[in-house]
């Protein structure tokens, strides 16, 4: 009896491991993901050769991830994919026919936007019903965002857009677009995908990875661990955090400091995710686009937006400023558009006056940026094309636009974006430098590092990827080991610092 008292805790054990925990979320960095992962490589390289089971092996795995990051949700990416595969088709056979598809893409981008409406505005308007009416009005549980809705909803409204435009053809089999929509490594926090970049991908016969292919997957692999999973993390729970919600004081500097380190944070988190996808899927013999490139380093607002999460910069670009017109009728309708896509784009991460201001802010920046271009036309777009002196300048005021942006980003009103403009403003002083070094000495070196790490010039990435490609697999495996055990480590020490366990990065809503 006590055997099979030990066996049935051992099979519940397993059992509440493979079902999704809402208190411990699957992501890309958890040891669960990299022992599933190693389950799935020996299956994924039996199956490689032959297209049809490889594509339904991956699909089945990255709905099953989704479960473990979602649960219940994956019925949601199940039934945006089914919806949009079925208007996709038909879409492509009116236009066959010479007959209109605005009505059935208007009805993909309606169901669409409905379901983003619903899961990141509900909450905001039962707010301000209560707040105006009193509270208990609407009595409301609060909404659940499932992990990574805008992408994969903005990626289905794309495919529908694309075969109305003529870009692509609709998938023939369903599993290949749920193999579109859900592929794991780009699930959660993108990059966004094109489909005319990556259908060819998934019904490609061979899966090709070269040496370079592979050294370069585990280069972003490890770097994406260092700056998501120990960087981000330990700087958002050791610094920003307690420094945002006044445990920190509340001298100028502290805030100053905050918000440049949420401004490294936010980098870390995003790009250093984007990276893991990008080597995952790369070991894999699929080419995601790069997402990141140094953004920091731009000396306007507009190269800003080329560098910063580059896929969604180009999804807001290519389906709504293009949408609304572009720059085709007129410069006052040209700077609208960018004001509105920009603005659009800030409801896209939250429904609420903070989300709306950064989007106003980068509007409007990017309205008067062109403004400044026609005045002035010997002025240069981008800064490589500047003089050193100029191109120096230019970065630092444009990093601190974006450093404020950020701190309308994350604050929980505008009243906490005033306060912490007035603590900076009004009660700075150097004799903060040492408690802040003192009490927040980790956290003021992993800044100085992550900044150091973004200011590289990207020869230096490179040479640190030829480096590790000639390691051959057992230097390779020893460094990923290596960079596993460090995250480990850091996860322990936060949870001990926090008490709480470290699992999903603050933006898992997206």
């Amino acid at each position: 009896m006590e055997f099979l008292a030990l066996d049935n805790g051992v099979l519940e054990r397993i059992v509440s491991l493979l079902c999704f925990d809402a208190m411990s979320p699957l992501t890309l960095t958890t040891g669960f993901f990299l022992f599933a992962f190693l389950v799935f490589g020996v299956g994924y390289v039996a199956l490689c050769r032959c297209v049809n089971l490889r594509n339904i092996y991956v699909v089945l795995f990255s709905l099953y991830f989704y479960y473990k990051l979602s649960g219940i949700y994956v019925l949601l990416l199940l039934a945006v994919a089914l919806g949009d595969y079925l208007i996709g088709r038909r879409v492509a056979r009116r236009r066959e026919r010479g007959r209109g598809t605005r009505g059935w893409v208007a009805l993909s981008v309606t169901i669409n936007v409905a379901i983003l409406a619903y899961f990141k505005a509900t909450d905001f308007f039962v707010g301000v019903v209560n707040d105006l009416y009193g509270s208990g009005t609407l009595d409301w549980e609060s909404v659940v965002v499932p992990a990574g809705v805008s992408f994969f909803v903005f990626q289905s409204i794309a495919y529908v857009v694309d075969i109305s435009r003529g870009v692509i053809s609709p998938l023939g089999r369903f599993t290949d677009y749920l193999f579109l929509l859900s592929f794991f490594p780009k699930m959660f926090l993108g990059p966004l995908v094109r489909a005319k970049d990556f259908i060819s991908q998934i019904e490609a016969r061979d899966v090709v990875v070269t040496r370079e292919d592979f050294g370069r997957g585990i280069t972003l692999i490890v770097g994406g661990l260092v700056k998501y999973a120990i960087i981000a993390k330990a700087l958002g729970l050791l610094f920003v955090a307690p420094a945002f919600a006044g445990e920190l004081g509340d001298g100028g500097l502290v805030a100053l400091m905050a918000i440049y380190g949420f401004t490294l944070q936010i980098y870390c988190d995003f790009s250093g995710y984007s990276d893991i996808a990008v080597g995952v899927a790369l070991i894999m013999g699929f080419r995601l686009p790069d997402n990141f490139d140094a953004p920091y380093k731009s000396a306007t607002i507009t190269e800003f937006w080329r560098r910063w999460h580059i896929s969604l910069s180009s999804w807001l670009r290519d389906y709504l400023y293009i949408s609304l017109g572009g720059n085709r009728k007129g410069r006052l309708r040209t700077y609208l558009n960018l004001f509105l896509t920009m603005l659009l784009g800030g409801l896209w991460h939250g429904v609420g006056m903070t989300f709306i201001a950064w989007g106003v802010l980068h509007g409007v920046a990017l309205a008067l940026h062109k403004v400044w271009l026609e005045v002035v036309p010997r002025a240069k777009r981008f800064g490589s094309e500047m003089k050193p002196l100029w191109r120096m300048v230019a970065t630092t005021f444009t990093f601190n636009l974006v450093a404020f942006g950020w701190l309308l980003f994350t604050a929980e009103d505008m009243t906490q974006v005033g306060d912490m403009l007035h603590r900076i403003a009004n009660n700075s002083s150097l004799a903060e430098m040492d408690a802040l070094l003192s009490g927040s000495g980790v956290a003021m070196v992993l800044m100085v590092v992550g900044y150091a790490m973004h200011a590289l010039p990207k020869s230096f990435s490179l040479g640190i990827q030829r480096v590790v490609t000639r390691l051959g697999f057992v230097g390779q495996l020893v460094i990923v080991v290596a960079v596993i055990w460090m995250v480990m480590q850091c996860n322990a020490m936060l949870a001990a610092e926090s008490g709480v366990a470290t699992g999903l990065p603050m933006y898992a809503a997206f």
